[in-house]
């Protein structure tokens, strides 16, 4: 947003003897001989003008009052019969913004007329200074110059008008007489534009203030959407609808990108409430010259012009929806280029925004970066959870099936044995010390398979002697030949240890079972207060997360306690497993 800045204005009446001698050449010194009464006359008359017109500005008066009441006020202090202010836009015309005389009918207010030729409008364009012009078939031409001389305007004069260091439009006054126009007009002239310049730059002061309030508290609303979690589905319809009225669009869109190269609208506006060309969830293939398919190509703002547009996009925003320009800003999520906001317009000509729209609409996409991230974020974190209470619920039906199956079954195995031996001691059949030999050996026997299991649960090794002894252990029993670079033998907080057991532990299995490898590495390390695993093997690489690696879980439990797991596995160049657990973490519970 450009600075806003209020232009202030101080408009001087001069005493009678420091203005201009009667020859009315302004700065040529001071008269020596008395005014007389008609210069004086003349002079209160153009000092009560400046007042009104001064007391409009200073009011807060709209800018076309001010612009009607300058008009009247030079048409009837010079002798003309037109006294007129106009506007240069940006498409090179000239837009009549108020009028006076015996010749309105001829140059309406609202007229716009193209520059170019000899003629007054467009030698104070092109030179920022005053000008005047007699008007004849020889020394006028360009349309403004054949409409004056159809009027019957014999000489103009125009002066410019400067609005915070740019040229904004033009006074001018006209005469349909032979003799000259008076030749102070230009200095006259110059204090009721400076009261012009003082009203304008007022005006779009106020209305830049007035639009970054909206802004700001359509901003706001947006970012309340965002802070309560909202449905990334409502945050895009909100931003499409804030962003289409702050810059009194047509149609806004929000957009996101799919890897086909196609386009989905996820959030739509339109000015009338008609539905939107492009429905929520329809989508349309990318290509061609349009701003969706630029901004698809570059990540960075675009506009354009629909009189040069292709592909399908284009056709149907020209042909089908009406559009004749158009402007865009990328969205981004977590450093990957995610969709666009696109504003567009039906009016004709260049675009009718200014050159700081793209950081306005910026602001927006922000907010809608912000939304993508926290709903994924959510979305990863219900993922996380279910997979952990999965996890859980596994590793516990594991532990009821092999007890179930395994020790239980032993147990009550024994139990029957006691009672028959019971009972054959009792009848005096047997020998007691058998059977109490036998009953023993099956209770060492489950004490063992209690060991065994207890082991997958949380290993001996690493309870009793720490992590480092734990993967020797695991190296030891692993079929693919394994090298350990292991730099520390300190204890670390029991969490880590299980973590990084575990990681090593599913990084090998999956070695053994997957990747065809003939050697593995595991080297562990502490540094900057973290304690790094990282687990390399020559196989054929290609392992994917997401297809039952086990390393979902995994990443589940070193996440829980702050840390972070990364995998690398490019086909034909082997898999790298690197853990980097953060050892002063207090830990979350994780499952088994």
């Amino acid at each position: 947003m450009r600075a806003l800045l209020v232009a202030r204005h101080r408009v001087t009446v001069r005493p009678v003897s420091a203005l201009d001698n009667g020859a009315g050449a302004p700065g040529r010194g001071v008269s020596r001989d008395p005014p007389d009464q008609a210069r004086l006359g003349q002079l209160a008359e153009e000092q009560a003008a400046l007042r009104r017109v001064a007391t409009l500005v200073a009011r807060g008066a709209a800018p076309e009052e001010v612009f009607t009441a300058v008009a009247g006020e030079v048409g009837q202090l010079l002798p003309v019969d037109q006294a007129a202010l106009c506007r240069y836009e940006p498409d090179g015309a000239l837009t009549f913004v108020s009028q006076w005389g015996s010749v309105t009918a001829r140059f309406p207010v609202g007229s716009r007329w193209m520059l170019g030729g000899h003629n007054v409008g467009t030698l104070v364009f092109q030179t920022g200074r005053p000008a005047r012009v007699d008007y004849n078939a020889k020394s006028s031409s360009g349309p403004l110059g054949v409409g004056i001389r159809e009027a019957g305007l014999r000489s103009a004069i125009g002066t410019p008008i400067i609005v915070e260091g740019r040229l904004w439009g033009t006074i001018s006054v006209a005469s349909q007489r032979e003799q000259p126009l008076p030749a102070d007009a230009e200095a006259r002239l110059v204090s009721f534009t400076e009261l012009v310049a003082t009203a304008v730059a007022n005006a779009e002061s106020r209305a830049a203030l007035a639009q970054l309030a909206e802004e700001q508290a359509a901003l706001r609303r947006v970012a309340t959407l965002v802070a309560r979690a909202t449905a990334p589905q409502e945050v895009f319809a909100a931003v499409a609808e804030e962003v289409g009225r702050l810059l009194a669009a047509d149609f806004a869109t929000l957009v996101r990108y799919d890897p086909q190269d196609t386009l989905e609208v996820v959030g739509a506006w339109t000015r009338t409430g008609a539905p939107a060309p492009t429905p929520v969830g329809g989508k349309l293939p990318l290509g061609g010259r349009n701003v969706t398919t630029l901004m698809y190509r570059t990540g960075r703002p675009a506009r354009i012009d629909y009189s040069d547009v292709s592909g399908v996009i284009g056709q149907i925003a020209s042909r089908d929806w009406g559009l004749r320009s158009s402007i865009g800003v990328p969205v981004s999520a977590e450093s990957r280029l995610w969709g666009c906001m696109v504003v567009a317009f039906s009016r004709q000509g260049l675009l009718p925004l200014p050159a700081d729209t793209e950081v306005q609409l910026a602001r927006f996409t922000e907010l809608v970066a912000t939304a993508i991230a926290n709903a994924q974020s959510r979305s990863e974190l219900a993922a996380s959870r279910r997979r952990i209470v999965a996890a859980s619920d596994q590793a516990r039906r594991r532990i009821e099936r092999d007890l179930h199956d395994g020790t239980q079954q032993r147990l009550v195995s024994l139990a029957l044995a006691a009672r028959t031996a019971e009972a054959d001691v009792a009848a005096g059949r047997g020998d007691p010390r058998a059977y109490l030999a036998r009953i023993a050996a099956g209770l060492a026997d489950a004490v063992a398979e209690l060991q065994e299991l207890s082991r997958g649960i949380h290993p001996a090794a690493l309870s009793e002697h720490g992590l480092g002894p734990a993967l020797r252990t695991l190296a030891r029993r692993s079929a693919v030949p394994v090298d350990l670079d292991i730099t520390t033998n300190a204890r670390c907080p029991e969490p880590v240890e299980i973590a990084a057991y575990y990681v090593a532990s599913e990084a090998l299995a999956n070695t053994m079972k997957h990747a065809q490898a003939s050697h593995a590495e595991i080297s562990l390390s502490t540094r900057h207060g973290s304690l790094l695993l990282s687990i390399r093997d020559d196989g054929v690489g290609g392992a994917d997360p997401a297809h039952g690696s086990g390393l979902a879980g995994l990443t589940d439990r070193v996440e829980a306690l702050g840390g972070s797991i990364h995998l690398h596995s490019t086909a034909g160049a082997g898999t790298h497993i690197t853990a980097d657990l953060p050892l002063g973490h207090e830990p979350a519970q994780v499952a088994g």
